[in-house]
């Protein structure tokens, strides 16, 4: 399956949900926001969305400073 993630394509094996994908990629779902086919995804579906061939994901991510 292949999925476009901030631009770039990657292949997954298997159907994974949008969770299962930050985990994958070292990424805390409390530090990103989720766009999936250019709409927002609210943090209470991450679970359950299940990603498709073809999806594409942008996540943006906080940065803090000073």
């Amino acid at each position: 399956m292949d999925l476009s993630i901030n631009g770039q394509i990657k292949q997954y094996q298997d159907k994974i949900t949008v969770e299962q994908l930050l985990r994958l990629s070292g990424i805390s779902p409390g530090q990103v926001v989720i766009e999936l086919n250019a709409s927002i995804l609210s943090p209470d579906l991450h679970n359950k969305t299940v990603l498709k061939h073809g999806d594409t994901i942008e996540l943006i991510q906080f940065v803090g400073g000073g």
